[in-house]
């Protein structure tokens, strides 16, 4: 299975079948999302492919692509370097004026919330197959948040979810067993 499919699997198995994300089987089943394989091992490309991508987002009507995500394994692998990168893509949103517009959310094979340990189930909300930035629509999170009757619930539910599961059962069915 190659890595776009792994992160359809990802996302369909984990997010959309645990239920982590409420908003995401209508995008998804929808086929609204875009997925953009970077195979560099340079920061500097990843950016360039990060500009890109948000200045796709922004140009295409939402009924054409809802969100976008860039997958990336062969740069950011370590998660420190990886979470230190995110403040680079605060920059760019902020530099191409699209604060308020487009969102980034963050997914790493290693993610690793602060103050838990590595092994936490509660990690694995946001562990995913490969390093990505997940590019948000800001209007599509609002109406979304605001059709759900208790989104601020969801992170909590989210860590509830994966912490009764428990690492077993987690790893089970991420490596599909």
């Amino acid at each position: 299975m190659d890595k776009i499919e792994q992160t359809k699997s990802w996302i369909n198995k984990i997010v959309i079948g645990l239920n982590l994300c409420p908003f995401a089987a209508h995008p998804f089943r929808a086929e609204k999302i875009k997925y953009r394989l970077e195979e560099t091992d340079d920061i500097k490309q990843l950016t360039e492919a990060l500009v890109e991508e948000l200045l796709f987002l922004k140009n295409i009507k939402s009924s054409e692509v809802e969100t976008s995500f860039i997958i990336h394994p062969n740069v950011l692998l370590e998660f420190l370097d990886y979470n230190d990168y995110l403040s680079v893509v605060e920059i760019v949103l902020k530099e191409l004026e699209l604060e308020g517009i487009i969102q980034v959310a963050s997914f790493h094979p290693d993610y690793q919330f602060a103050g838990e340990a590595k092994d936490a189930p509660s990690n694995y909300v946001t562990r995913s197959p490969y390093p990505m930035l997940h590019l948000l629509r800001e209007s599509s999170v609002t109406k979304a948040i605001e059709s759900h009757p208790s989104a601020e619930q969801i992170p909590f539910d989210n860590i509830k979810t994966m912490n009764e599961l428990g690492l077993e059962n987690i790893l089970k069915l991420k490596n599909n067993k």
